[in-house]
C-alpha cells in the first residue's frame, strides 16, 4: 500500500523572506552578533514561512538553518529557505549548522523577551563557548516596519473586520447575553476566514477575539493589557464577555480583532439599542476628536510618546482626566499599540516611549471613555502611516450605531 502525501501549501513569497532575513542580517552586524537562534512560532513563521516546531538558524552571512523536530515534511514544504532538516534534539544544533558551513558563533542572539529561564540555561549548556546576545529587540524594531506586502494582507484583514461590525446590526438582540452573542459573532467571523487564534508577545496575555461587553458590565475592570477588561464567564479568565444581559439605551462594545492569514486587524465599535444617555455621546465624539487630533500630528518623525501626552492633554481638557483609558488608578498608561503578526508589536503610542514613527508602520490607536456604573465609549481603528498621515485600514463608520 502506497502512502499518499499531503501536500501543504506555502504563503510567503520568497522574495519577501528573503528580503527579511536580509534585513536582520544586516542588523545582526551593526550589533556585532554572528547568528541569530529563532525559538518563538511568530518569529519562526516570519523568518521562514512556517510555525512548525523546531529551531531556525540565521547567520550574519551565509544561508539559514532551518531544523525541525515537528512536522518536518510540512515545514519542508512551507518555507522556502532551502536548507531544512529533521532534527531530534536541540543538543544537536551546533553540529548540524556545522555541517552546513555555519560556525559556531561567538555571539549568539536568542530572543530573551520570550525565551524561559530552562530554555536559556540549556541553550547556554549547548552553546557553552558563545555570548548570548538579547536580539528582541532588534527583531520587534524589523517588525513594526511593514513591507508592501504584509501591508497588503493587513488591508485584508482590516476589510474583514468592518465586514463582521456591519454584520452585528444582524446577530444582536435585546436580552441575549454578552456570550450568546460573541458566539454568533466569531461564529460569522470564522465563516470569513479568521483565524480564532490572536496571538500577543507580553508573558501570560491571553486573547480570545477580543471583548464584546454591553453597559456597566463593560467598565468592570480586569487583569488583561486593555482600557476594557470585561466580567468574562469565569475567574480563571475573567475578562471579555460573561453572562450579563444586553438592554436598550446602553452602550456595547465590539473591540474584536480581525486575524486572517496570520495577520492582525483591530477595531472597536460602540452599538446601542435605541439612543443613548446625552453624556455617552459627549465623551464619544471627544473620543473622535482626539483621533482625528492624532491623525493629523502622527507622521513619519513624530515621537510616539509625544502622541500620548498631546491625547492626554486633549482628554484632560475635555473632562475626562479619571476616564481616558480606565477609571482608577491602574488606569493604562498606552493609547496605541502595533499590529502585525502579534496584537502588541512595536511601537507604542506610550508614556515615555522615544521611538520615531516611520512610514510603513501599522498602529491601532483606541481613545477610549471608562465610566463606572455605565459603560465604555469610544473608537479604534487600525492605522497605516504614510508619509503624510495616518490613512484608516478599517472603513466602517466611527460614529455609535443606533439601532
Amino acid at each position: 500500500m502506497v502512502k499518499q502525501m499531503i501536500k501543504y501549501s506555502r504563503t510567503t513569497p520568497e522574495a519577501e523572506q528573503q528580503s527579511r532575513i536580509l534585513a536582520l542580517q544586516q542588523r545582526l552586524e551593526k550589533n556585532d552578533v554572528d547568528g541569530v537562534l529563532i525559538l518563538q512560532k511568530v518569529d519562526m513563521f516570519y523568518y521562514s514561512g512556517t510555525a512548525q516546531q523546531g529551531w531556525l538558524y540565521i547567520p550574519v552571512q551565509g544561508e539559514p538553518v532551518l531544523m525541525i523536530f515537528k512536522d518536518f515534511h510540512r515545514a519542508r514544504e512551507e518555507s522556502g529557505l532551502q536548507q531544512v532538516v529533521c532534527l531530534v534534539s536541540p543538543k544537536k544544533i551546533p553540529q548540524t549548522i556545522a555541517r552546513f558551513g555555519c560556525s559556531i558563533p561567538k555571539n549568539l542572539g536568542l530572543e530573551m523577551d520570550v525565551l524561559s529561564v530552562n530554555q536559556y540555561i540549556l541553550f547556554q549548556k549547548i552553546f557553552s563557548g558563545s555570548n548570548m546576545i538579547d536580539i528582541s529587540l532588534q527583531i520587534r524594531l524589523q517588525r513594526a516596519v511593514k513591507s508592501d506586502y504584509e501591508i497588503g494582507l493587513m488591508r485584508k484583514s482590516s476589510h474583514m473586520a468592518d465586514k463582521v461590525a456591519a454584520k452585528v446590526p444582524d446577530l444582536i438582540k435585546e436580552g441575549m447575553t454578552e456570550i450568546e452573542f460573541a458566539g454568533l459573532v466569531e461564529a460569522y467571523a470564522r465563516s470569513l476566514g479568521h483565524q480564532g487564534l490572536v496571538r500577543m508577545r507580553m508573558w501570560d496575555n491571553d486573547l480570545f477575539y477580543g471583548h464584546i461587553m454591553a453597559g456597566p458590565g463593560a467598565a468592570v475592570p480586569s487583569c488583561f493589557a486593555s482600557p476594557t477588561g470585561g466580567r468574562g464567564v469565569n475567574p480563571s479568565i475573567a475578562q471579555g464577555p460573561g453572562f450579563d444581559l444586553i438592554k436598550r439605551n446602553e452602550p456595547i462594545l465590539v473591540d474584536y480583532i480581525f486575524v486572517l492569514d496570520g495577520y492582525i486587524s483591530d477595531h472597536t465599535r460602540i452599538f446601542s439599542l435605541g439612543s443613548l444617555p446625552d453624556d455617552l455621546l459627549k465623551a464619544h465624539d471627544a473620543m473622535l476628536e482626539i483621533q482625528d487630533m492624532v491623525k493629523q500630528n502622527a507622521i513619519p518623525g513624530s515621537i510616539t510618546g509625544d502622541l500620548y501626552e498631546m491625547m492626554i492633554s486633549m482628554a484632560e481638557a475635555k473632562g475626562y482626566k479619571d476616564y481616558f483609558m480606565g477609571a482608577g488608578e491602574r488606569r493604562i498608561r498606552f493609547t496605541g499599540h502595533g499590529l502585525g503578526l502579534e496584537l502588541d508589536e512595536f511601537p507604542f503610542i506610550a508614556q515615555g516611549q522615544k521611538l520615531a514613527l516611520e512610514k510603513g508602520m501599522i498602529i491601532a490607536l483606541e481613545p477610549k471613555v471608562v465610566l463606572p456604573g455605565k459603560g465604555v465609549v469610544g473608537i479604534e481603528n487600525s492605522l497605516l502611516v504614510t508619509q503624510n498621515s495616518l490613512e484608516s485600514l478599517t472603513t466602517f463608520s466611527d460614529e455609535i450605531a443606533i439601532l
